[in-house]
């Protein structure tokens, strides 16, 4: 299963690379108050393009995995304080067959 994963990896790493080696041509990136920057090869502004797009998805994330942090050791918190409010006599003791009920009528 190894082997496939990297396989597969090698096989996206060289058909992005081969993607990459045709569209390097220059393109204008106009920007705003008629700013442009001339003779920019397709492939960086692409990668830009990818990379801002990853930080805006990052930056959607980043709260919802907050709360969810911050639940997790609400959780713990209850959890541990749940196990020392409990006795120790109680929690270890065995449980005798008479006093489990059956499932079935005999």
């Amino acid at each position: 299963m190894r082997y496939l994963v990297w396989a597969l990896r090698l096989v996206v790493f060289i058909v992005v690379l081969l993607f990459a080696l045709k569209n390097t041509g220059p393109v204008d990136v106009n920007f705003y108050a008629d700013h442009v920057v001339a003779g920019v090869p397709l492939i960086v502004v692409m990668l830009v393009a990818f990379v801002v797009g990853v930080l805006f998805a990052l930056l959607a994330i980043v709260p919802a995995m907050l709360r969810r942090r911050r639940e997790i050791k609400r959780l713990e918190r209850e959890v541990s304080r749940l196990q020392a409010s409990a006795t120790p006599e109680v929690a270890h003791a065995p449980i005798s067959p008479d006093a489990v009920a059956p499932l079935s009528p005999l």
